[in-house]
C-alpha cells in the first residue's frame, strides 16, 4: 500500500455532484474551453489503493480540470464556444493519463552536454576518443573542450580514461569530460596545468585525485576534487546556456514530463524565470538550490521569485552526502567487494552536516540528500533526526528526502518511515546498474538495495524521477524497470521481490512526486480543480505486455490545458 492516499469520491459520484452543482448554480463553475471524450482517461483516482480509474470524458477550462465523467455528462456542460475533441478520432488506442512528473532532473546540465562533447553511449575508449577528435576540429583556438557521459563500464576491459588518452585527440584544448553520473571527470594534461593540480595537490575532503605509479595525476578526478578544475574553466555565455535549457526542454516535453524537479545552476533558473516572461515555459518547474551556498544566497536566492508560482519557484536545498556506486565513490559501511580497501566517499563529518540541517531547516528550507551507499543514507537521516527546538526534529513536517537511497541498511527503512523522510528514487539506473553492482556490493547488500517495494510496504512515500541526464529523461523506461525489475532485453533479472505493480509504479511518478513537493492537491491527479496537465499516449500502460512499456510513444504534451509538445500525427480535427 501507498503511504499517504487522499479520500476520493468515486468518478461517477463525482460527476453527479459535478453536473448537480452546475444546475444549481451555473455561474459557479466556467463552462469548458475544450471537452476531450470517447477516450479512456486514467484519472489518478485509486491508483494507491490498486484500483485504478478510468472515465472516457473530460472537461477543461482556466487551466483546470472543471470534470471527470461519461461522455453524457461532461458533454452536457458544453456551451456554443466549448471545443469538443472526439478522442477516438487521435489514435486507435489512444490513452490519456495525468502529467509525469520527474523528481530529480538536472536540465541545465542536459543542455550542456546537447551542446559539447557527448560521449554517451560510447561503447569503447576508441569511440570515446573519436568523439572527442571530432569535435576538436569545430573548436576555436583555446576553447575548453567539455562534455561528458562516458561509462567505462560499457568498456571491454572496464578501465578508466586518463590524460595522455586525451592528450592525443585534444590537439591542446584543456578537456574535460565527466562520467555518466557526474562523480568523476577526465582531465586531459592542458586541464590539469590550467587548474594547477600536480601530484602533491590534496583533494579536498570529499574527493580524489588518482595518481599512476609515478605519483603523477591520471587525469581521473572524483567528486568534490572536480571543483579545483571546474573554478578555473571559463563561464559559459547566457546565450549557450539559454539554448542549452531549451534543449533540455524540448526532451522534457517530448517524452511526456509535465513537471520536473530539478538542481541546475542560477544562471539556469535565471533562463526558466526569462522564458516564464515571454510565455515560453513549457514545462513546471521546482528548482532546488545548493545546500553548501551560504545561508545569506540561499535566503535571497529564495526571496527572487514568488514561492507560489505554479509554473517556477525555488524550492529545497540540495546536498551530496556522497558519489556513486559505477565510480566507487558512494559511501558504504563496509568496503566494496571488487576494492576491499575503499569504502567510498563521504563529503561531510556528521557534525559538520548536522549542524547545517539545524541551521538551514530553521531558516525554513526542506533538505534533499543525495545519498547512495548505506553510510551515506545513515548520515543522512541522523541530520534529519537532529532537534531545533520546540520538541520539534530536522525533518519534523519538512517532507525531507533522500536521493537515490539504492544502498540502505535494511534497519534504516523504519527510520525513513518513523520521521517523514521520502525516497526519491529513480528504477532505471537499475537498467545500468544490474550489470556490475553484484561485482560491487556482494549478494547480501545487493539483495536489499533498489529496494521499491521495500519502501512502500513499510509506509515510506517514494517519488520517481530519472537523474537525467545520467540516464535518459523517458519516464517509461524507470515504470518498464519498476515492474520487471529486468534489463530492456529481458534477459538479466535482480532480486524480483522488490517489483511493483503498474498502479504503483505510476502512482510514484505522478503523485509520489507531487507529495513530495508539496503539490499533491493540485497536480498528479486529473479530477475536479486539479491542472490540467496530461498526456496522450499511443497505448495503455496499464494493460499492455511489461516489454510494450520501453515503446511508449507520447502523442501529445499539455501543461495548464495548453499543447507544448505534439507528435507527428494524424490528429484529428475537433468535432
Amino acid at each position: 500500500m501507498f503511504a499517504f492516499p487522499r479520500k476520493i469520491l468515486s468518478v461517477a459520484a463525482l460527476t453527479a455532484c459535478v453536473v448537480a452543482a452546475q444546475a444549481a448554480a451555473p455561474a459557479s463553475l466556467p463552462a469548458p474551453e475544450l471537452i476531450l471524450y470517447n477516450g479512456r482517461i486514467l484519472t489518478g483516482a485509486g491508483l494507491a489503493a490498486g484500483r485504478p480509474e478510468f472515465v472516457s470524458a473530460m472537461a477543461i477550462g482556466g487551466g483546470k480540470v472543471i470534470a471527470v465523467g461519461s461522455d453524457s455528462a461532461i458533454l452536457e456542460l458544453a456551451s456554443p464556444q466549448t471545443v469538443k475533441r472526439n478522442l477516438d478520432s487521435v489514435h486507435t488506442h489512444i490513452f490519456v493519463m495525468p502529467g509525469l512528473n520527474d523528481a530529480h532532473t538536472h536540465m541545465g546540465d542536459a543542455g550542456r552536454q546537447k551542446l559539447s562533447v557527448d560521449v554517451t553511449g560510447a561503447q569503447s575508449l576508441q569511440e570515446m576518443l573519436a568523439r572527442v577528435a571530432a569535435y576538436e576540429k569545430t573548436a576555436e583556438p583555446g576553447q575548453w573542450l567539455l562534455g561528458g557521459g562516458w561509462d567505462h563500464t560499457l568498456w571491454k576491459d572496464s578501465s578508466l580514461p586518463t590524460r595522455t588518452e586525451l592528450d592525443a585527440v585534444s590537439a591542446g584544448h584543456p578537456t574535460f569530460l565527466y562520467r555518466v553520473d557526474g562523480h568523476i571527470a577526465v582531465a586531459n594534461s592542458a586541464a590539469l596545468k590550467a587548474a594547477g593540480i600536480t601530484g602533491a595537490t590534496k583533494a579536498p575532503r570529499g574527493g580524489a585525485i588518482d595518481l599512476d605509479s609515478r605519483g603523477e595525476p591520471t587525469g581521473i578526478i572524483r567528486d568534490t576534487a572536480v571543483d579545483l578544475v571546474e573554478k578555473v574553466i571559463p563561464p559559459s555565455t547566457a546565450a549557450f546556456s539559454m539554448k542549452g535549457d531549451e534543449l533540455a526542454i524540448d526532451d522534457a516535453v517530448s517524452h511526456g514530463l509535465t513537471s520536473v524537479q530539478d538542481f541546475s545552476s542560477w544562471q539556469d533558473f535565471l533562463n526558466y524565470e526569462q522564458l516564464e516572461r515571454e510565455g515560453r515555459l513549457r514545462v513546471r518547474i521546482s528548482e532546488w538550490l545548493p545546500f553548501v551556498d551560504p545561508l545569506p544566497v540561499l535566503i535571497a536566492h529564495r526571496a527572487y521569485h514568488d514561492a507560489n508560482d505554479p509554473m517556477l519557484h525555488t524550492a529545497m536545498l540540495k546536498g551530496f552526502m556522497d558519489g556513486s556506486l559505477g565510480s566507487r565513490t558512494a559511501a558504504l559501511e563496509q568496503p566494496y567487494s571488487d576494492d576491499p580497501g575503499n569504502r567510498g566517499l563521504a563529503r561531510f563529518t556528521q557534525q559538520k552536516l548536522n549542524a547545517m540541517a539545524i541551521e538551514r531547516t530553521r531558516a525554513g528550507f526542506r533538505i534533499g540528500f543525495h545519498a547512495i551507499g548505506d553510510r551515506a543514507t545513515a548520515m543522512a537521516l541522523t541530520a534529519f533526526s537532529q532537534p531545533i527546538g520546540g520538541g520539534k526534529l530536522v525533518a519534523t513536517g519538512m517532507r525531507d528526502r533522500v536521493e537515490h537511497a539504492q544502498v540502505v541498511d535494511p534497519a534504516d527503512v523504519a527510520r525513513f518511515k518513523a520521521l517523514g523522510v521520502i525516497a526519491s528514487m529513480q528504477p532505471n539506473h537499475l537498467l545500468t546498474d544490474m550489470n556490475w553492482a553484484m561485482a560491487r556490493l556482494g549478494p547480501q547488500r545487493a539483495a536489499t538495495s533498489y529496494g521499491w517495494k521495500t519502501f512502500l510496504d513499510a509506509g515510506v512515500p517514494v517519488a520517481f524521477g530519472t537523474d537525467y541526464p545520467v540516464e535518459p529523461i523517458t519516464p517509461f523506461r524507470g515504470i518498464y524497470c519498476a515492474v520487471t525489475r529486468e534489463n530492456e532485453a529481458g534477459t538479466k533479472s535482480w532480486y524480483p521481490q522488490d517489483r511493483l505493480t503498474r498502479a504503483q509504479a505510476l502512482y510514484a511518478y505522478t503523485q509520489g512526486s507531487a507529495y513530495a513537493e508539496f503539490a499533491e492537491k493540485r497536480k498528479g491527479r486529473l479530477e475536479p480543480g486539479f491542472e490540467a496537465d496530461y498526456i496522450l499516449l499511443d497505448r495503455d500502460l496499464t494493460t499492455i505486455p511489461p516489454k510494450a512499456i520501453l515503446g511508449t510513444r507520447v502523442l501529445e504534451t499539455v501543461v495548464a490545458g495548453k499543447t507544448v509538445y505534439a507528435a507527428s500525427y494524424a490528429a484529428g480535427s475537433p468535432q
